[in-house]
């Protein structure tokens, strides 16, 4: 049986979300952060040798990292579905923001939360600070040309990089007032019956992150 160890707010709803729209059966096992630093529990952390979310388990197979379970997922489970072939007109797009969500996108934001604490003008921080503008700016524009990462129809691009526009803002506080292409595009994601079932089940009590 597929099971989703989801680590609350976390990047694992991506993977909760995934399930959903594929319609596949799984099980999701649900953890709470801890209370005195707000990390993944012990019982997560033992899950895979990095102790961090994403891990699904399947029979023996334990796996980490977003991306490549959102393949093995779609592969092993989804028949191909959300993820164009190299046939299709989408398919550079969707891998370009299928990859540059966690390998760029990502990268940047937790760079930028690490480096808020420190010393003003550090040129690292300065450095971080531009790199997130023209990431933001980036992830606007796109949304100008397409309605999706990916191009005309949701895949795991969007699987990818929804949860960088939404929850990961609770660790930041980041407004999205200023991009009126995200914030049409997040509400559409969360008039999707499946994202709304995943974020119901990942996130009980919790509002989605959509403005």
């Amino acid at each position: 049986m597929l099971t989703v160890h989801h680590l609350g707010i976390s990047q694992s709803e991506r993977i909760v979300w995934l399930c959903e729209e594929l319609e596949i059966e799984y099980a999701l096992k649900r953890y709470d952060r801890r209370a005195d630093n707000r990390l993944a529990p012990d019982d997560y952390k033992a899950l895979h040798p990095m102790g961090i979310a994403p891990v699904i388990t399947d029979g023996d197979l334990v796996l980490g990292e977003s991306g490549a379970i959102c393949d093995y997922i779609c592969g092993r489970y989804g028949g191909g579905r959300l993820a164009p072939g190299p046939d299709d007109p989408d398919f550079a797009d969707h891998l370009f923001w299928f990859h540059w969500s966690n390998g760029t996108f990502m990268a940047t934001l937790m760079m930028q939360l690490v480096l808020a604490s420190g010393a003003p003008g550090n040129p690292a921080a300065v450095f971080v600070e531009d790199r997130s503008r023209r990431a933001w700016a980036m992830a606007e524009a796109r949304l100008g040309q397409a309605p999706f990462f990916g191009g005309a129809n949701l895949t795991t691009a969007d699987i990818m990089m929804v949860y960088c526009l939404t929850t990961s803002r609770a660790f930041r506080g980041a407004s999205i007032e200023g991009y009126p292409n995200l914030r049409a595009y997040l509400q559409r994601i969360g008039q999707r019956p499946a994202y709304q079932r995943a974020m119901a089940k990942a996130e009980p009590g919790m509002a989605p992150m959509l403005a």
